[in-house]
């Protein structure tokens, strides 16, 4: 199947059949997390894979209207950017040549918060990467901001970062009523979105 197939293919799932993804899987997607790309190379995240059962339930029952979806579904991954900022200049100057580090310099001048944004930004850049290599692997998925990050924090106990999305993992279910079968996707036309010069 071609990636154009697959971005025609892949939606926002709903609804999820009860049926876990193989382990083999689980463990591609995450080295496929591994490698994803980000600006200048920075990686200034971390990812939670969350298949256990319990733990999923209870993260879900602070995922405000997404609750069943998270329960469904076989994983959760949760993803995560920097909030210590000393701890991540400490790795990325030990990692980066001096213009790299200088480029980061830069966007902090206008403070701590523009990086922390800059690196929620490169976790976004990961969760497309993993959204496309669910559509490839025949894993429906589901990005998410709604959830209490701060629940999810606590939980989690990720030192150091903050979470920023979640993504919902599995296979959809046949009730789902926004599969592309029952409601075409719908995006504006092609003229509208691209220029090509």
């Amino acid at each position: 199947m071609s990636f154009l197939e697959i971005a025609q293919k892949r939606y926002a799932t709903k609804a999820y059949r009860n049926e876990k993804i193989s382990e083999a899987k689980i463990k591609e997607l995450a080295e496929i997390l591994r490698l994803a790309p980000s600006s200048v190379n920075s990686q200034p995240w971390k990812f939670v894979i969350v298949g256990d059962e319990a733990l999923k339930a209870d993260l879900a029952a602070h995922s405000f209207f997404n609750e069943q979806k998270i329960k469904d579904a076989s994983h959760l991954v949760v993803l995560f950017a920097y909030d210590d900022i000393a701890a991540f200049e400490t790795y990325f100057k030990a990692n980066q040549p001096q213009p790299v580090v200088d480029y980061y310099q830069s966007l902090k001048a206008d403070g701590e918060e523009r990086a922390k944004v800059w690196f929620q930004k490169q976790v976004y850049l990961a969760t497309g990467f993993l959204l496309a290599a669910c559509g490839a692997e025949g894993i429906d998925a589901t990005p998410m901001e709604g959830f209490d990050p701060a629940y999810y924090d606590q939980k989690l106990q990720v030192k150091g970062f903050k979470p920023v999305l979640v993504v919902a993992i599995g296979y959809h279910s046949e009730a789902d009523g926004n599969h592309p079968s029952k409601t075409p996707k719908k995006r504006l036309p092609l003229e509208e979105v691209v220029t090509i010069r």
